[in-house]
């Protein structure tokens, strides 16, 4: 029987597949953070907040349990309350608003650029009241923000910049790397992330000393020293398993982002070659940055996005939608009284949205398999008109 020229199946994600290669490095630091008994801010960890800060080109980094709790904590650290409004994208992930929500605050949800799918500065000025102290920019799948009008509206009215750079170590605008930008940079170590732990885990960066050790006072219960407390904080620390393999894998890092940007690159080549850009529009990159892909996000006609969805997986290719319901939308967020049509970029990229596999393990051979499927369930689902 001849050999199929592709493989049967294409994961969306293969965290094992990159992992795999780390496996007894993995369990050798393991085992010597087991015999330690130093299970929570111990050298691991200030080991890893040290390697951080030196990749986000930031003078301190600093360990909590989640990408979530980053953007909380920042958000306290800032100064942020009940009250106060935080302008951000309704495109993006629930945590992004949920830590506005949580400290009595009020999002602000602003519309999207359309290609980039991050905030759209202009929009972002005209949302400016006397209440507003700060915004949050969201790099979304690993591109930033354009940070530049950002900067210049943040200065104009005295705002707080927290970025939310879950989806983007490693991503720069202008030559700096995001997470140095802003105030404040929130990451997150979830298992799909460039940057992936063994289970929750994130970091807060900066390069204000007073900002640094107020995120560090406020991560351990706002406790200093032992039982005296300054504030009200959270329990929210990096444990020193998840940082020792973290330290490995951010090594593997540089390596595992240039492989996602070669993705990429052969995705676009692949889409141009078989004429598939008249049937769906293919992500694009910021001069002014450097892109390191958490997600290919491509964009197909609402009417037809679930249909070839669908179809995609009957055929064992793996795909998801991020985001498929704007937080403007969510039932939780409807005390602030957005109605269909406020945000029409955001709610068409939710109609439109589809990302396909680009993890750095991914094959040529499993891409064009993706490519040449998505192709023949494109033609098979037309007539479609054309994206604009």
């Amino acid at each position: 029987m001849a050999q199929s020229p592709h493989p049967s199946s294409v994961p969306l994600l293969d965290v094992k597949r990159d992992n795999e290669p780390l496996r007894e490095e993995f369990i050798t630091a393991l085992t010597r953070v087991l015999d330690s008994g130093q299970f929570i801010g111990g050298p691991d960890c200030q080991l890893l907040e040290q390697e951080l800060a030196s990749y986000c080109q930031t003078q301190f980094a600093v360990g909590c349990a989640s990408g979530s709790d980053a953007l909380l904590l920042a958000l306290m650290a800032v100064g942020i309350e009940a009250g106060d409004e935080v302008i951000l994208p309704s495109f993006t992930f629930f945590a992004t608003a949920s830590a506005v929500a949580r400290l009595g605050a009020r999002p602000v949800f602003c519309d999207i650029d359309r290609e980039s799918f991050n905030l759209d500065p202009e929009q972002v000025e005209a949302l400016v009241t006397p209440r507003t102290k700060a915004i949050i920019p969201v790099h979304l799948f690993g591109q930033c923000c354009e940070m530049g009008r950002l900067l210049e509206i943040a200065a104009k009215h005295q705002l707080q910049i927290v970025e939310d750079c879950a989806q983007s170590i490693g991503a720069s605008y202008g030559g700096v790397a995001c997470g140095g930008i802003g105030r404040v940079g929130c990451f997150s170590f979830y298992p799909t992330k460039n940057l992936g732990g063994f289970g929750d885990g994130g970091i807060m960066t900066t390069n204000d000393a007073e900002v640094a050790d107020r995120l560090r006072l406020l991560a351990n219960h706002g406790m200093r020293p032992r039982y005296h407390h300054q504030a009200i904080g959270l329990n929210s620390r990096l444990d020193s398993f998840q940082a020792a393999l973290l330290a490995i894998k951010l090594r593997e890092l540089p390596r595992w982002t240039r492989a996602r940007q070669e993705n990429a690159r052969r995705y676009q080549q692949m889409f141009a070659e078989r004429g598939m850009t008249d049937l769906c529009a293919v992500p694009k990159v910021n001069v002014d940055g450097e892109h390191v892909w958490n997600q290919f996000t491509v964009r197909i006609q609402g009417a037809a996005r679930d249909a070839v969805r669908q179809q995609l997986a009957e055929r064992k290719i793996g795909t998801e939608v991020y985001y498929p319901i704007p937080l403007h939308q969510q039932v939780c967020f409807a005390y602030l009284g957005y109605q269909t049509g406020s945000l029409p970029e955001t709610e068409r990229a939710c109609a439109e949205v589809l990302s396909l596999p680009i993890f750095p393990g991914l094959t040529a051979k499993e891409q064009a398999t993706v490519v040449d499927t998505l192709a023949d369930v494109l033609h098979a689902v037309r007539p479609l008109r054309k994206v604009a």
